[in-house]
């Protein structure tokens, strides 16, 4: 199994997700300081066959270019819109219960960092193909 990692850069916080293409899955995902961000890939490296690993073209990318790119190959993404297409996906992903169901999706705010959700947004465009995520646990913050 061969994976892909895909990080939404920030300099205060970073998404990161960890996906198998082939079964078009998310395995892990994880909001960190972007100290934080090598030790995680490290991690993910120890557990699976990474391929290569996607990375959004905003604030922090160089710096995060530079770190990562001794360790995996590195494709730099246009990262434009992803955190308004990180809200819609939420919902996608994790639909509203009981009541908020009912309320327009535009006037819901997530109850979480969004990050990871924007870095899985970045990878589904690159791939064209949107990815499952599942288990009741959506992603952990590390801040």
């Amino acid at each position: 199994m061969s994976c892909l990692i895909s990080i939404d850069p920030g300099s205060v916080k970073c998404g990161l997700v960890l996906v198998d293409p082939q079964l078009g899955v998310v395995l892990d995902g994880r909001i960190a300081t972007p100290k934080g961000v090598r030790e995680i890939v490290l991690q993910w490296m120890r557990r699976t066959s990474v391929e290569r690993l996607v990375l959004g073209n905003g604030t922090y990318s160089s710096q995060l270019h530079g770190i990562l790119s001794e360790l995996l190959p590195v494709l730099v993404i246009d990262e434009r819109g992803t955190t308004l297409r990180a809200r819609s996906r939420y919902y996608e992903l994790w639909p509203p219960r009981n009541l908020m169901k009912w309320f327009p999706k535009g006037l819901l705010f997530p109850p979480n960092d969004l990050d990871a959700v924007a870095a899985l947004v970045i990878l589904e465009g690159y791939l064209d193909k949107k990815m499952s995520w599942p288990g009741p646990e959506k992603f952990k913050n590390e801040l």
